[in-house]
């Protein structure tokens, strides 16, 4: 069996055809684990989620939540002043089926690890004071507000503030949910003790240089060193394999490439887009 890590998607369906005959996908032995945003910008999205979810239900796919998906959460839930010009979600939002698409899609992970190989999969990143160990940990608490009947309360009143960007081990209650799903969901920079800033979205190159503040994988002390980790989110940074990390953001929807990593074969396969918008997040 081989597994394939597929990079953020954001309703690209026509190039995730064409990257699955690109690797020769095979249904019957193949795993496909998809890195989260799988919506959203993108021509297809409504494509994208059916896709993916039945994969999944099939058990020959996995995926994670990303900052799109929880997006899609919010305006499904009630926040409809979060959607913008840009949002390509209005095909889910009025497709017969959008209920139980939202409904599979709230209860997917934060986190998935591998059962054979050291490898985890995340949508943007672990905070560097995290062990591995720990972030299953968390994943796993920060998720059950989502599994219970009335996640849609938790989204609209608690799932966004102001008051989520930096962690303690002993903080509790909704500040301490925020962190965890920010930092899995949208993290890029932070300091060592896992303090977030949202605003730098760029390649290191290029960003305004803070003090203390890295990417969240460039801490040599980082806690969860040595478990191969496969996350998305991050198009500026492009192709990076830095010793346990991969990242496969590689700007399809900015026409780039779609990425699919080949866990246990350790290389890549890209297939060029179409697609030409500017990176947003």
């Amino acid at each position: 069996m081989s597994t394939y890590v597929i990079g953020d998607l954001q309703g690209c369906f026509d190039e995730l055809q064409t990257l699955l005959v690109a690797i020769d996908y095979q249904p019957q032995t193949d795993h496909l684990w998809f890195v989260g945003d799988l919506i959203n910008r993108g021509p297809k999205s409504l494509e994208c989620l059916r896709f993916v979810k039945q994969l999944c239900e099939q058990g020959k796919a996995q995926t994670v939540l990303g900052n799109h998906d929880f997006h899609l959460l919010a305006v499904y839930a009630g926040l409809e002043r979060f959607l913008s010009e840009s949002d390509t979600i209005n095909p889910i939002l009025q497709a017969p089926d959008v209920d139980d698409l939202i409904d599979w899609l709230r209860k997917q992970p934060l986190m998935i690890q591998h059962p054979r190989e050291k490898a985890v999969l995340v949508h943007a990143g672990i905070p560097p004071q995290w062990t591995i160990n720990q972030a299953l940990h968390y994943a796993e608490e920060a998720r059950q507000p989502l599994l219970s009947e009335d996640w849609q309360t938790f989204v609209r009143e608690h799932l966004f503030g102001s008051d989520d960007k930096s962690w303690q081990p002993m903080m509790n209650g909704w500040p301490r949910i925020r962190y965890i799903i920010n930092a899995f969901a949208r993290m890029r920079y932070c300091d060592k003790f896992g303090t977030l800033d949202f605003k730098q979205k760029d390649n290191p190159s290029r960003a305004e240089k803070i003090q203390g503040f890295k990417p969240w994988f460039k801490f040599k002390k980082r806690q969860n060193l040595g478990t191969e980790i496969f996350f998305g989110h991050w198009s500026t940074l492009g192709m990076l394999d830095d010793y346990d990390v991969h990242a496969t953001d590689t700007g399809c929807l900015w026409g780039g490439h779609l990425t699919a990593y080949h866990l246990e074969g350790k290389r890549r396969i890209c297939i060029k887009c179409t697609q030409k918008q500017a990176p947003k997040n």
